[in-house]
């Protein structure tokens, strides 16, 4: 991998992760619009934004050739399926938790989205944590905690983000799709619901897609909003290292997060200082121990360990 390569592909990860920092700021333009409503037209504009772009790539033959296998395959049909239903959970969710005032848990929930990712791959796959991962699972369970208790109940928007996220990676390995066809694959099991769930709105006059044309715009641009991000992470993804990668994920909820406190004036307390400060330390340890310098330090010191240093 040369140097040039690697700078375009952090350069596309990193503008995923600012589109996805920033795009708070597009749901509350929509904050008039019930986020079921918003969830459904996400989910059918993201299905048929992604139909035009197979097209337009030449990746149709690829899609129904996959679409074929899935279909002769119980195993991949429901991790499909649970996959599907995961990310539609996971961005209703989000929604809900940035137009209800919840833009800060929901930072939070992306935080300590790759510590549940990395708990989920202990539980399910049987990895093995090394120490410095114990630690950062100890100290992100302090910062919950702290939350916890202090609001008299568990931050239950910032832990569903990240266990939905994060049971969503875990099915996706099973799936192993290329990340266009995988979304519209995605979006294609769910869209019946949403297309359904819109024309109940619709005869119950509840609808708000054609109440007003910048409304109607938003609901349709929602799609793209979604797909973009995507397929810049994934072009850019295979152009970085890993733990450049683990890096750059932190763009979005610290954009997040600023959003919610200068933007939207949402309260940032000294609690939430300690909370956020313990988790913060947790991501540093996490991260520090997954690239070369980590797994050098814990070589040299086995090393001094068994010359009796």
């Amino acid at each position: 991998m040369n140097l040039t390569t690697e700078k375009e592909g952090a350069f596309y990860a990193a503008l995923s992760y600012i589109i996805w920092g920033v795009i708070p700021i597009y749901w509350k333009w929509l904050q008039g619009v019930q986020a079921n409503e918003i969830l459904a037209h996400r989910v059918l504009w993201s299905f048929v934004f992604m139909i035009g772009l197979l097209l337009a790539t030449k990746k149709w033959k690829a899609f129904v050739s996959y679409v074929r296998e899935i279909a002769g395959n119980p195993k991949k049909f429901f991790a499909l399926l649970a996959a599907s239903v995961l990310v539609s959970a996971n961005w209703g969710i989000f929604i809900w938790a940035v137009n209800s005032g919840y833009i800060l848990q929901t930072s939070l929930g992306y935080y300590i989205n790759p510590l549940v990712s990395v708990l989920l791959g202990v539980l399910v796959l049987k990895e093995k944590l090394s120490g410095a991962q114990l630690l950062s699972f100890a100290l992100a369970a302090v910062g919950v905690l702290i939350l916890g208790i202090h609001f008299g109940g568990i931050p239950w928007v910032s832990l569903s983000l990240a266990i939905t996220f994060g049971l969503y990676g875990l099915v996706k390995k099973v799936i192993n799709a290329e990340a266009a066809i995988g979304l519209t694959l995605e979006t294609m099991m769910v869209t019946p619901i949403a297309v359904g769930y819109w024309v109940y709105l619709l005869f119950t006059s509840d609808s708000k897609f054609f109440v007003a044309p910048d409304i109607t715009l938003l609901l349709l641009g929602g799609g793209i909003a979604t797909a973009l991000p995507l397929l810049y992470f994934a072009k850019g993804a295979q152009k970085v290292p890993l733990s450049m990668l683990g890096f750059l994920q932190y763009i979005a909820p610290t954009i997040t997060l600023f959003l919610g406190v200068f933007l939207y004036h949402e309260a940032f307390t000294r609690t939430h200082m300690l909370a956020f400060t313990f988790i913060w330390g947790a991501l540093s340890i996490y991260s520090i121990s997954m690239t070369k310098w980590g797994t050098a330090g814990v070589q040299r010191m086995k090393n001094r360990l068994k010359m009796g240093a």
